[in-house]
């Protein structure tokens, strides 16, 4: 019989070993954060599917897809917050001082260097090519 002596599985974009139960996973985001920065083009070369693009996210870092054609391109997670209404067009909707709600949200960063709010598509949803944007 051979001993076969094999290293514990380990995050595929941070390098730290995976805790029981997730290493089936190719990186951290089911129990929690990925404990230390991406180490240097690991994520950028295997890409992830969308749960660990939404995963990253949450964290604050950015992503993007391997796929997309736009020069620094990416995704961020804008937090919730509340403002007091003071401009147009909410003020037309609400009084003047009203506190809104306004709920956390995804957005994008252009080619153009605009900021968009972004919806996925099924393509972005089931595609394995999402990558870390430094």
């Amino acid at each position: 019989m051979s001993d076969f002596s094999s290293s514990p599985p380990t995050c595929n974009i941070c390098g730290e070993p995976m805790p029981p139960g997730e290493e089936v996973f190719k990186f951290h985001g089911y129990s929690g954060p990925c404990p230390k920065p991406p180490l240097a083009g690991s994520a950028e070369k295997t890409g992830f599917d969308f749960s660990g693009a939404l995963s990253h996210l949450k964290i604050g870092m950015k992503v993007a897809r391997q796929g997309w054609n736009g020069k620094g391109m990416f995704l961020f997670l804008v937090p919730g917050s509340t403002f007091k209404v003071n401009r147009p067009p909410l003020l037309g909707i609400y009084p003047e001082g009203a506190e809104v709600r306004y709920h956390a949200h995804i957005d994008m960063k252009t080619a153009q260097g605009d900021v968009v709010p972004w919806l996925a598509s099924q393509t972005d949803v089931l595609a394995n090519d999402w990558v870390l944007v430094p």
